[in-house]
């Protein structure tokens, strides 16, 4: 995938069908823009190609108000590639940026620069200076130019609208089953292995200790995941918290005790995805009361990893979600 951050400078790959905007999660509403701009770029034999912002629009007009991100800057441009979009043009957010207008970011950029011949927006859509465009101007500007821009719905399921902001809820109150619904897959975070306290050994139950880089961890608690490494994934049981039964950390944890390894992999760069919630945290009145729910948690998750539907996780797909199980 092509990855563009200078628009005027750079080599770009047109004509092009395009959508525009921060996609964080890249979940299924977002999905079924891509999925539209990448099957009808192949039909008109053109390139597929996103124009996303960083940091968030947000972060620089209102920092105040500016939402942590579900995925980083690479999980993004992953799931964009993985999508089939193969061309992103990567457009560092200013002041200067933000003062574009709508009509002129229309004009200059998606029809000029890149000559897309469609655009693609979600529902309610807002762009340009003080986010005065909407769909009606783009349908204008498109006609003129003897192009088209469509308005896609947005995606509902189970009742909730699919949006990041859902999705944040969700994760924040440790509901990762319908968060993976609507993200299409499971929860990701990333980070690298550090040291931890040690106590995990202590009590014969060792843990790869996750300094993650993402904003958002799902509610303090225990859940089945799966910790990729070594370009492998491994079952595991993680714990999220402070690890109350020890006196409490101001810190936040996320250890996570893999199922079937027993080698070294402090430093290693890690993934870590949120299949299901076994439990809260909780504080236990002994280290043997503690150890004693750690079997059981482990003996749960080995249960939820002998589903025959869930094997297909420990290969490479990221998509394909619906084979998995809800418990």
């Amino acid at each position: 995938m092509r990855i563009i951050r200078d628009l005027w400078q750079e080599a770009i790959a047109r004509p092009t069908v395009v959508t525009f905007g921060v996609f964080d999660g890249v979940h299924l509403g977002h999905q079924q823009i891509l999925h539209m701009v990448v099957t009808r770029a192949r039909e008109l034999g053109v390139t597929p190609t996103v124009i996303t912002f960083d940091p968030h629009p947000r972060q620089v007009l209102r920092p105040e108000t500016a939402p942590p991100l579900l995925q980083t800057l690479e999980q993004r441009l992953e799931a964009f590639a993985e999508l089939g979009i193969e061309q992103v043009v990567l457009l560092r957010f200013t002041q200067a940026l933000a003062a574009v207008s709508a009509e002129e970011f229309l004009l200059a950029y998606v029809f000029g620069r890149l000559d897309a011949r469609e655009l693609y927006v979600g529902k309610g859509a807002a762009f340009g200076r003080d986010r005065q465009g909407r769909i009606e101007l783009a349908r204008e500007i498109a006609a003129r130019l003897g192009r088209q821009a469509v308005e896609i719905e947005e995606v509902t399921l189970r009742g909730h609208r699919v949006r990041a902001t859902t999705i944040r809820r969700l994760l924040r109150t440790g509901r990762v089953n319908l968060a993976r619904r609507l993200l299409g897959r499971p929860y990701e975070i990333r980070g690298r292995i550090v040291l931890g306290s040690g106590r995990g050994r202590e009590i014969l139950v060792p843990t790869a200790n996750l300094h993650a880089e993402n904003l958002i961890l799902p509610a303090m608690g225990v859940y089945v995941t799966l910790m990729r490494f070594a370009d492998r994934w491994y079952p595991g049981v993680t714990n999220i918290g402070h690890r109350p039964t020890f006196g409490g950390d101001p810190r936040v944890s996320v250890e996570t005790h893999l199922l079937d390894w027993e080698g070294e992999v402090l430093g290693a760069p890690a993934a870590l995805r949120f299949l299901r919630r076994l439990r809260s945290e909780q504080r236990f009145e002994s280290v043997d009361a503690l150890r004693t729910q750690i079997a059981r948690d482990i003996a749960r998750a080995r249960r939820y990893f002998t589903h025959p539907r869930v094997r297909f996780l420990l290969g490479e797909s990221s998509w394909g979600i619906d084979a998995l199980p809800e418990g």
